[in-house]
C-alpha cells in the first residue's frame, strides 16, 4: 500500500470507548477508581516528600523507593485523568497523536516501573551479601547511572511502537474499545498486517520483563543463599523482613501485569472484554496505590520517621499556639 494511501486512511482522531458492556455502570467504576488515583498520589507524594526531608532515608534504598514512587505517579497519571474523563463526563475523543504520546508514555513508565523492582532488588543483594562494600557500591552516582540507563532503555524500546502504529492504514473505523491508548490496542482496530506490531511487542516484553524478572529471581536465589547460611536466627529475620516489602511490591506488579499481557494475546475469546479492561486500569493503578501503603507499613524506618514528622508537625502546630 502506498505512503499517500496509508496516510489518507490516518484518522485525525480515535474514539476510546470506555469499557464496553458496562456503559450503564461508568459512573459506579469511576469512584474507585479516583479513589485509589488519589490515595496513589497522596501516598507517593508523601512518601518523595518523607525521603527528601529525612536525612536517615538518605540512603540507596530509599533512593530506589523515591524513584519507584516518581515513576509510579508518572504511570496512573498518564492514563487516569483520561479515563476519568470517559467515566465522568463521556469525553471519548482524543487526537490521534495525543493517543500515540499516551501510548509512548505508559509503555516507557511501565518499563520503568519493572526497572526500578530489579534495581531495588539488586541492591538487597548488595545489601545482604556485601554490607561492608555497599556504600561504596552503591554510590549516588551509580544510583543516578542506573536510573537514567533503566529510563533510556524503556524509551529507546517504545519509540518504535510509535511508528509501528503509525504506518498502519485505519479503515476499520476509529473507534478503540479501551480507556486508554496501548499498542495493540490501537493496533487492532487497523485493516492492516499487525504481526510486526505483535511480534515487537513480545519481544520488547521480553526484553524488559523477561530480563528484569531473570534478574530479580537470580537476586534473590543469591540473597536466600547467603540469608540461609547465617548462624543467627535474629540475623536470618532481620535479612528477611528487610526485603518483605519489596517481594510485595514485585506480586502487586507483576500479577497484574502477566495476566493483561497474556489475556491481550491467549486469551481474547474466553475473557470478556470488560475484565480485560478493568485489569488493564488495575495494572496500572494497583501498584502506585499499594507500594506506599506496603512500604510504609513493612519498613520500619519509613514507620518511624513518618512517627517523627507527625510529632513534629504537632509541636510547631501547639508552640503557634
Amino acid at each position: 500500500m502506498s505512503l499517500l494511501n496509508v496516510s489518507s486512511l490516518t484518522p485525525a482522531s480515535f474514539i476510546l470507548n470506555g469499557i464496553p458492556g458496562l456503559e450503564e455502570v461508568h459512573l459506579w467504576i469511576s469512584f474507585p477508581l479516583f479513589t485509589m488515583y488519589s490515595i496513589a498520589l497522596t501516598g507517593n507524594f508523601g512518601l518523595i516528600y518523607l525521603i527528601y526531608s529525612e536525612e536517615v532515608l538518605h540512603r540507596p534504598m530509599y533512593i530506589f523507593l523515591a524513584l519507584l514512587s516518581f515513576t509510579d505517579v508518572l504511570m496512573c497519571t498518564s492514563t487516569l485523568p483520561n479515563t476519568l474523563c470517559i467515566l465522568w463526563f463521556n469525553v471519548k475523543k482524543i487526537d490521534f497523536k495525543a493517543c500515540l504520546a499516551q501510548m509512548f508514555f505508559v509503555h516507557t513508565f511501565t518499563g520503568m516501573e519493572s526497572g526500578v523492582l530489579m534495581l531495588m532488588a539488586l541492591d538487597r543483594y548488595v545489601a545482604i551479601c556485601y554490607p561492608l562494600r555497599y556504600a561504596t557500591i552503591l554510590t549516588n552516582v551509580v544510583i543516578a547511572k542506573a536510573g537514567m540507563l533503566t529510563f533510556l532503555r524503556g524509551v529507546i524500546l517504545v519509540i518504535p511502537f510509535i511508528f509501528l502504529t503509525k504506518r498502519l492504514p485505519y479503515c476499520k473505523g476509529n473507534v478503540i474499545p479501551h480507556t486508554y491508548c496501548d499498542h495493540m490496542s490501537v493496533a487492532k482496530i487497523s485493516c492492516g498486517n499487525v504481526q510486526i506490531n505483535a511480534i515487537y511487542g513480545l519481544m520488547v516484553a521480553l526484553l524488559i520483563g523477561g530480563f528484569d524478572i531473570l534478574c530479580i529471581t537470580v537476586s534473590y536465589t543469591m540473597i536466600l543463599r547467603a540469608v540461609v547460611s547465617l548462624s543467627s536466627a535474629d540475623a536470618r529475620q532481620k535479612a528477611f523482613s528487610t526485603c518483605t516489602a519489596h517481594i510485595c511490591a514485585i506480586v502487586i506488579t507483576y500479577v497484574p501485569a502477566f495476566f493483561t499481557f497474556f489475556t491481550h494475546r491467549f486469551g481474547r475469546h474466553t475473557i470478556p472484554p470488560h475484565i480485560h479492561i478493568i485489569m488493564a486500569n488495575l495494572y496500572l493503578l494497583m501498584p502506585p496505590t499499594m507500594n506506599p501503603i506496603v512500604y510504609g507499613v513493612k519498613t520500619k524506618q519509613i514507620r518511624e520517621s513518618v512517627i517523627r514528622f507527625l510529632f513534629k508537625g504537632r509541636e510547631n502546630s501547639s508552640h503557634k499556639i
